[in-house]
């Protein structure tokens, strides 16, 4: 059965297994998820599910439903999503074991915080880099000597041999370090080199799907990963 984790300010407050085939999430309390804070509408969203697949409907909130730190209208889930409504994360899981500061619309505050700002902006960015290069990206933020490069290979390869797509820099960076391997719509990060020198989100890993805003280290290179969706 599915399960949503609901997170504010990285505490967990609340943890949602059902088995219905839609829930709704919003400020009021005929919602399946109540999200107490004015930033949120009185039905924000919605998720409706179909069998193993799960999608999440935003229904026109003032402020937007994010996904991965992309505002979306309608996305299909994925196992590890985060949904950003408001201030609350909420951690989605496909499986587990059983005018005025005031919306004249609903009495739906206008969030003016600075992570809901910089939320709107890396969202309208990101948006503009995907069209305009055409895919999903690799985007160097660190010691990089790229500042973006598009993924549009069955297999990108990163490290510092001469040879490789994308050079990373660190004195025990193997020559191919790692890969990014494209399956169907899918990107996986896999570490081929000396352990520890690939990370994801701070993690040493060695194989993970990444996600839309994902944030990739190799040695001391710094890489943020941003999909076209």
């Amino acid at each position: 059965m599915p399960e949503i984790v609901v997170r504010f300010n990285d505490k967990v407050i609340e943890r949602v297994v059902t088995e219905k085939k839609r829930i709704s999430i919003g400020r009021t309390r005929d919602n399946d998820i109540v999200l107490e804070n004015r930033g949120v509408s009185r039905k924000h969203a919605q998720i409706e599910f179909n069998g193993e697949a799960a999608v999440v409907i935003d229904n026109e909130s003032l402020n937007g439903t994010f996904v991965n730190s992309r505002r979306v209208s309608e996305e299909m889930l994925r196992d590890d999503d985060v949904i950003t409504i408001g201030k609350y994360a909420l951690e989605f899981h496909n499986d587990v074991a059983k005018p005025d500061p005031v919306s004249e619309l609903d009495g739906t505050m206008v969030l003016k915080t600075k992570q809901q700002k910089q939320l709107v902006d890396n969202d309208r960015i990101e948006r503009q880099i995907v069209s305009r290069v055409g895919g999903s990206v690799l985007m160097g933020l660190e010691n990089s000597d790229l500042s973006q490069f598009r993924l549009d290979k069955e297999v990108t390869t990163i490290g510092r041999a001469k040879f490789v797509h994308i050079k990373a820099r660190g004195f025990l960076v193997s020559g191919i370090q790692a890969k990014i391997v494209k399956e169907d719509q899918e990107y996986i990060l896999v570490n081929l080199g000396r352990k520890g020198k690939t990370r994801l989100n701070g993690e040493i890993t060695e194989r993970a799907q990444l996600k839309n805003g994902d944030i990739v280290q190799i040695g001391k290179s710094t890489y943020r990963f941003i999909e076209e969706r």
